[in-house]
Parts: C-alpha cells; structure tokens; sequence
C-alpha cells in the first residue's frame, strides 16, 4: 500500500518520494538485494516502473525537461541510452520537437551493424538521457559512441544517482555535465521523513554508499 504524500520543497525530494511510494526504489538494510556485480545492496532502483504511472511519469519527464532547457538551451537532439533511457528520451523528444537517436551497448551483429540508431548528424548538439547512474561506466560509454560520430554531446540528464564518488571522478575525467532529478542522500532524508525507513536504519545505509563493495546488513 503507497504512503500518502507529504509536502515536498523541491523537485528533488518530490521525486525521490515519487520513486519510493511506487516501489521503483525499494529500501531494505536489514534483507539485502544482491546486484549483478555481487554486491549486497539495501537499495533496489527500477525506474522503468516509473512509466506505468502517469502522474510520476510526467513528473519525471516534465522536470527532465525543465532542467534540460536550462542546463543546455542550445539542444538540438534527444538521445536516450538502452535500454531504460529509450523511453524517457522519447518522451522528451516529442515534448520538446527535437530528433531523437538511442544508443546500444555495442554494434548489432546483423544488419547495418549499427551501436546508434536514428539519423547521426554530425556535430549536432545533443542531451544524452539516463535513467539511473552508478558508476557511469556504461553511461560514459554512450557519450563516447556518441561522441566518436562526430557529435556535440551537451551533457546527460539522469532520474537518480546513487552518488558514488567514482561516478562523480568517471564524470569529472570525461568532461561531460551531469543532472539528475534526486540522489541517495535526498532519498534517505524523504525515506526517513515518510516511514519507508527507520532512524536506526541511517547508518547502516550511510556505510553502504560508502563503501558498497564491503558493505554487509
């Protein structure tokens, strides 16, 4: 059953609750997840759920927006990272009436062969579109398919970040301006206020972002 919605002063923690109170982020210190890596993880993050509920899907796409028009007003295309990224991309790229083009992880290995789908123009200004970032590992990659074809890659707009210090080191060698919607810290401060989580559960979480690999309940 979803919380009941309490008032929010910005963007960030109205977001972040958003995520919460339709499970797209589910918190749990005390029974982990275990993530591809093998981490043990008290955060589980699905954004993708955002899209089958309208309200929090036009909240995200409405603020993606917002923050792209005033992050990067010289935009002239959309481009969304596979696969979450397809569909919040597409939403703004309609919204906006600008082209948008999705990139793979790697080339296909039929047909053209191609890593970038949609029409590459080359030295267009574009605004590569997240869903979520970790490391920015895979995220960077994008930039750099992008890039490679002799785009102008703007920068890149994400929902969340768990505010790794190495996605913030991977994103400052790149050279490439990151926004997001809401970040760990907000989500833990909205969790706490909201009863997704307890006090108690603080440090236990704290320890986590800090030092993930080690971290156990």
């Amino acid at each position: 059953m979803m919380n009941m919605p309490i008032k929010h002063t910005t963007i960030s923690e109205e977001v972040a609750f958003s995520l919460l109170n339709i499970s797209a982020v589910r918190l749990s210190p005390s029974s982990p997840f275990k993530w591809a890596s093998g981490w043990n993880s008290p955060i589980y993050c699905d954004n993708r759920l955002t899209l089958s509920f309208p309200e929090v899907r036009t909240l995200i796409k409405n603020s993606l927006i917002n923050n792209i028009k005033k992050e990067f007003p010289q935009v002239e295309a959309i481009a969304g990272v596979a696969t979450a990224g397809i569909p919040q991309a597409s939403l703004i790229a309609n919204d906006m009436g600008l082209p948008l083009i999705y990139v793979r992880p790697k080339h296909k290995e039929h047909g053209m062969g191609n890593q970038i789908e949609g029409l590459v123009v080359p030295k267009q200004k574009v605004v590569v579109i997240e869903d979520l970032i970790s490391t920015g590992g895979s995220s960077l990659k994008a930039v750099e398919a992008l890039q490679n074809t002799g785009i102008e890659v703007l920068g890149m707009v994400a929902i969340f970040t768990y505010g790794f210090e190495i996605a913030a080191e991977n994103f400052r060698k790149s050279g490439v301006k990151l926004i997001t919607l809401s970040d760990y810290s907000t989500l833990i401060q909205v969790g706490l206020s909201s009863n997704f989580i307890q006090k108690e559960d603080i440090d236990s979480l704290e320890n986590w972002r800090n030092n993930p690999a080690e971290w156990t309940k």
